[in-house]
Order: structure tokens, then sequence, then C-alpha cells
């Protein structure tokens, strides 16, 4: 196993992988890792698997669908 040393490190961006850490109940090193690991994965996205995820969260959440005029409508009230 290797050792990584990360200088000049903005404060900011360490206070923010701390809170992503406790968020995720992982230790500030198994968070970095995570998110190392995930952005430098070689696997594209395939289109039908993330269309069949947001087929499965759309099921799970039962929500009426709206007509393209409806949302339309609920984007013009959201301005006023």
């Amino acid at each position: 196993m290797s050792n990584l040393t990360i200088k000049s490190l903005p404060e900011s961006l360490h206070e923010a992988l701390r809170d992503a850490a406790k968020r995720n109940h992982r230790s500030l090193n198994s968070e970095v890792i995570h998110r190392l690991e995930r952005s430098l994965a070689t696997r594209p996205a395939d289109p039908a698997d993330l269309i069949g995820q947001a087929r499965v969260l759309r099921e799970r959440a039962r929500l009426p669908y709206l007509s393209a005029a409806e949302l339309e409508a609920v984007r013009e009230d959201g301005r006023a």
C-alpha cells in the first residue's frame, strides 16, 4: 500500500472532505480514496444503465407525470 502526501490543500477543501467523510460514516482517508476511485474509474457510464436507474427511482417516487405545458407553468410560477 502506498502513501500520498497532499501539500497546500485549501482549508475549505479539507473541511468539505471532513464533512463528507462524517456524513458518509468514513474516515477522512477512506473518503479521499473513495472519491479518487470514483473519479478515476475507467468504465464510462452506460446510458441504458442510467436510464434504468432513473426509471427505478421514478417508480419509487410515484410522482404524477406532468405534461410539458404543466412543467412550463410551474417554472413560470416560480419566477413570479
